[in-house]
């Protein structure tokens, strides 16, 4: 096994991959690509995602990116909304797609009479060819299906099937509901890039490259999957990873070849967006956030608030509060933080400002 790295090591490293302590000048796709899509269930999320990441980031470049049908809002790791690469989207969904017929059992067994696979033909039928809201996609099948509530036949369209949430939904000005398209009509049809344990393997690299070094739980927990330590033991047999300890002991993996930030590397005060998976979906998330400090974030409706992050950890929250910027800080500030705290919340506001 490598060396063990620190608590202050671990933290520098995944922030400098997720392009938290210094903003780039990069392409958005280029960034949404590294850090492995954003989490979407909130629409605007990923735009605060990239605007913590990217310098002079413009909201109209992702709008473009998503009009253009080059990236996608799709249910995909852990049953979750993510705006992601379309073309990763491609060969993710039917590696995702286990954990999302674990949902639709869920929701097939509040079905009075009907199976899910009907439903799933039926919507298929329905959708060919064209979008639908998910309000009329409810309706149409509740007519075959008067016995059963319309979101709960939704619901299982949605898990059962690749539809992704198309514009205006996830546009920086856009407010619409749901409406759905199937993948391929919506993309183009196409076969994945990688299937099987080989496109579990890319995952696993990807997520690594974006946010390694982490323990195998780590990577499990962010994106949904079991059984991947044989991949990862298979992957450092071939040298393609390498292993090292981490700070309590636990044995971490990383490809071969990155860089290990130094834990006194400056780290700035940032704000960054509502479910961002650098503290989201973590289980290796006490190298950014205590347990506590995240619990306390957690609302009843599943709803995440902003995070702010000091020093590199977690420090507080934000929320827009008709359309300004609230923070809520869980520790005293010392001078220079409180004046970064303002200069960044005041360059959020102008973002939300400037872009409305």
């Amino acid at each position: 096994m490598a060396d063990r790295i620190t608590t202050g090591q671990w933290n520098r490293t995944l922030l400098h991959r997720q392009h938290l302590l210094t903003r780039v000048d990069e392409d958005a796709i280029e960034v949404l690509d590294r850090c492995v899509g954003l989490q979407a269930q909130e629409p605007k999320a990923p735009f605060f995602g990239l605007w913590s990441r990217i310098k002079d980031f413009d909201p109209t470049e992702l709008d473009e990116l998503l009009t253009d049908r080059e990236v996608v809002r799709i249910a995909l790791l852990r049953s979750t909304i993510f705006l992601i690469d379309a073309e990763d989207a491609r060969w993710l969904r039917p590696i995702a797609q286990p954990t999302l017929d674990t949902e639709v059992a869920i929701h097939e067994r509040r079905l009075r009479g009907t199976r899910a696979h009907d439903v799933l033909a039926e919507a298929t039928e329905l959708l060919s060819g064209q979008a639908m809201s998910g309000a009329a996609l409810g309706r149409e099948l509740a007519q075959r299906h008067p016995d059963d509530i319309p979101s709960t036949l939704v619901a299982v369209a949605r898990c059962g099937l690749p539809l992704v949430q198309i514009p205006p939904r996830g546009l920086w000005q856009g407010s619409a509901a749901p409406t759905y398209q199937l993948f391929d009509d919506w993309i183009g049809p196409g076969a994945p890039a990688v299937t099987g344990d080989e496109a579990r393997k890319d995952l696993i690299r990807l997520y690594l490259r974006g946010f390694g070094p982490a323990t195998v739980k780590g990577i499990q927990s962010w994106c949904g999957l079991t059984r991947l330590t044989s991949l990862v033991e298979e992957m450092e047999s071939d040298w393609e990873l390498v292993a090292m300890e981490g700070p309590a002991g636990e044995k971490l993996f990383d490809l071969d070849g990155l860089d290990i930030i130094d834990g006194d590397t400056p780290a700035p005060l940032r704000l960054i967006a509502p479910f961002d998976n650098v503290i989201v979906a973590q289980a290796d998330r006490r190298r950014v956030a205590d347990d506590d400090r995240y619990r306390s974030t957690i609302t009843v409706n599943g709803r995440s608030p902003g995070f702010i992050l000091v020093d590199g950890r977690l420090a507080g929250t934000w929320r827009l509060d008709h359309g300004r910027v609230v923070t809520d800080m869980m520790t005293d500030l010392a001078s220079g933080d409180r004046r970064d705290l303002d200069s960044e919340v005041q360059r959020l506001q102008q973002f939300c400002d400037t872009a409305d």
